[in-house]
C-alpha cells in the first residue's frame, strides 16, 4: 500500500520525490517562481534604494540636507537597523507558522514596508526617520521570513534544480538591489534626500500591486497556518509584545537605548534570540531524530553565515564612507553618486548568478557539498577585505580596485547567500519552516549588527590594522568551515 504524503513534504507545484515530471514554465523553474521573483526584485529596489542613502542622509549637514548625527553614531545605527529587519524576521515566522501563513504574512508586510518608504519621503526630521525604519524593518523582517520559504514550497526535497532556482530568485533580488541606489541616489544628489525616498515608496506600490495580481497561482501549501495557534493564547501573545513594547519605549525614555549602543544591542539580542530558537528547535516533541541532527548540524553555518555577513553588510556603512572620503570617483569629469558604490555587488550577482546557477545544475550530485560551499564564502569575503591594504597608503583610491573588491566579495556571496537559503529550507523541521528560515536570517542580524558595531572603530588613520585585522580573522573562520565540512555534512543526515 502506498503511504500517504503529508502535505507539509509537497506543495501542488511540487513533484513527488525521485521524479523528473516537473513544471518548468518559467527558465526551467516552476511558474510560481516569477511571482515571488517579482516581489522581491521591486522589495529590493525599495530596500536598497532607501539604505544606499540612509547613513549619508543622517550624517550630512542639515545644510546638505541631512541630519548632522555624528559619522560614527549614522553608520552604528544603519547597521542596527540592517540587524533589526533580521531580528524582526522571529516576528514574521511566528506570525505566519501561527496565525496568518506565509502567503497572508508576506502581502501584510509588504503594504508596511510601502508605508515606511512614504514616511521617510514625506515626515521630515527625526520622527520620519523613526517611523520609516521601524515600519520598514519590521516589514522587512515579515517579508524575508516568508518569500524563501514559499520559494522552497516550489520544490520536493530531492529536486537538483532548486540550488539553481534560488540563483535565480538571487539575480532579481539583486536586480532590484542594482536599480534602487542608482535612482535614488542619482535623485538624491540632484534634487534631495526626500525624492529618493519618494523613488523607494513608489517601487515598492508597484511590487505591491503586482503580487497582489498573481498571488492566486501560488502553491496552496503556501496558505497554510502550519502550526496554528489556539485562540485560547491570544491574549497571552497580545500582552507579551504589548509589555515589550512598553519595556523598550521605557528604556529609550531612560537613555539606556540611544542612538550609540543600538548596534552593539542588537548583536546581543541576536545571539539570545538564535540560542532561544535554537533550543526550541533541539527540544520540540514535534522534531524527529534526523532532524535533530539536521539543526545541530546547522550550527556551524550559522556562525560561519554570521562572519561572512559582518564583512559584507559593511557596504552599507564604512564602504559608504569610503565611497565618500577614499574613492575617487570622478568619470570623465562627472562625479558619481556616493550611494553608486553599492551598486557594484548587484550588477555581479546578475552577471554571475547565471553562471552559478548553471554551474551547479551542470554538475548536480557532482557540485561541492554546502559546507564546502559555505567556506569558499568566507574565505572570498576575507580575500576581499584584504585587498583593501595595497591602497591604504593612496590618496585617492581608484574606482576599478574597489569594483575588484567587490568582485571577489560577489563570489563569495554567491556560494553563501542562495546556498544557505535553499539549505534552511531542506534543514528545516516539518514543523517549523518558517521558524527556521527565521533562524538563517538571525545570523545575517548578527552579522549586520556586527558590521555596525564593528563599523565605529574604522577611520583613515585605522585602515591598516581595521582591514588586515578583519580580513584575517575572517580567513581562519572560513578554513576552519572547511575543516568541519565532513563531520557537519555527516549531521545533515542524507541532506548534501
Amino acid at each position: 500500500m502506498t503511504t500517504p504524503r503529508r502535505p507539509q513534504d509537497l506543495s501542488e507545484h511540487s513533484p513527488d520525490p525521485g521524479t523528473e515530471t516537473l513544471d518548468r514554465r518559467f527558465l526551467g523553474q516552476p511558474g510560481p517562481l516569477s511571482t515571488m521573483a517579482s516581489l522581491e526584485l521591486w522589495e529590493r529596489f525599495s530596500f536598497y534604494g532607501m539604505q544606499g542613502i540612509l547613513a549619508i542622509y543622517m550624517y550630512f549637514a542639515m545644510t546638505q540636507g541631512g541630519l548632522g548625527i555624528e559619522q560614527m553614531v549614522a553608520t552604528g545605527i544603519v547597521g542596527a537597523y540592517g540587524g533589526a529587519v533580521y531580528v524582526f524576521c522571529i516576528v514574521g515566522a511566528l506570525v505566519a507558522d501561527r496565525i496568518l501563513g506565509p502567503e497572508r504574512t508576506l502581502w501584510a508586510s509588504a503594504f508596511l514596508i510601502m508605508v515606511g518608504h512614504i514616511a521617510l519621503a514625506l515626515v521630515p526630521g527625526a520622527p520620519g526617520l523613526v517611523i520609516g525604519l521601524l515600519c520598514v524593518a519590521i516589514g522587512s523582517g515579515g517579508v524575508k521570513s516568508t518569500s524563501a520559504t514559499i520559494v522552497g514550497e516550489l520544490y520536493s526535497p530531492q529536486d537538483t534544480r532548486r540550488d539553481a532556482g534560488f540563483s535565480i530568485y538571487y539575480m532579481a533580488v539583486n536586480v532590484g538591489g542594482l536599480l534602487g541606489p542608482l535612482l535614488t541616489g542619482l535623485l538624491q544628489s540632484e534634487w534631495g534626500f526626500h525624492w529618493g525616498f519618494g523613488a523607494a515608496a513608489v517601487g515598492m506600490a508597484i511590487g505591491l500591486v503586482w503580487y497582489t495580481i498573481a498571488r492566486r497561482g501560488l502553491p496552496a501549501s503556501a496558505s497554510r497556518v502550519p502550526d496554528p495557534l489556539p485562540r485560547s493564547q491570544y491574549p497571552l501573545w497580545i500582552g507579551t509584545a504589548a509589555a515589550l513594547v512598553v519595556v523598550v519605549a521605557v528604556l529609550v525614555l531612560l537613555g539606556v537605548i540611544n542612538p550609540g549602543n543600538l548596534a552593539d544591542l542588537l548583536v546581543g539580542v541576536s545571539v539570545v534570540a538564535a540560542l532561544v530558537l535554537f533550543g526550541i528547535l533541539l527540544r520540540s516533541r514535534k522534531v524527529d531524530a534526523d532532524e535533530r541532527s539536521r539543526v545541530r548540524a546547522f550550527i556551524p553555518m550559522f556562525i560561519g553565515t554570521a562572519a561572512f555577513f559582518a564583512l559584507f553588510q559593511q557596504q552599507f556603512t564604512v564602504i559608504t564612507v569610503y565611497s565618500e572620503q577614499r574613492m575617487d570617483r570622478s568619470v570623465l569629469g562627472w562625479e558619481m553618486p556616493i550611494s553608486w558604490v553599492q551598486t557594484f555587488n548587484p550588477f555581479f550577482i546578475i552577471v554571475l548568478a547565471p553562471i552559478f546557477a548553471i554551474l551547479w545544475t551542470r554538475l548536480g550530485r557532482r557540485q561541492p557539498v554546502t559546507p564546502v560551499k559555505f567556506a569558499m564564502g568566507i574565505l572570498a569575503i576575507g580575500v576581499s577585505f584584504v585587498l583593501f591594504l595595497p591602497m591604504v597608503p593612496a590618496a585617492q583610491v581608484p574606482v576599478l580596485w574597489v569594483v575588484l573588491i567587490m568582485f571577489v566579495a560577489t563570489c563569495g556571496e554567491l556560494s553563501i547567500s542562495p546556498v544557505g537559503l535553499s539549505l534552511t529550507t531542506r534543514l528545516a523541521p516539518r514543523a517549523y519552516p518558517v521558524l527556521m528560515m527565521a533562524l538563517y536570517y538571525l545570523a545575517v542580524a548578527l552579522g549586520t549588527s556586527l558590521s555596525g558595531a564593528l563599523s565605529t572603530f574604522y577611520s583613515e588613520d585605522t585602515e591598516w590594522a581595521y582591514f588586515g585585522i578583519s580580513g584575517g580573522a575572517t580567513i581562519v573562520i572560513g578554513l576552519v568551515m572547511l575543516a568541519l565540512s565532513k563531520p557537519v555534512l555527516r549531521a545533515m543526515r542524507g541532506v548534501r
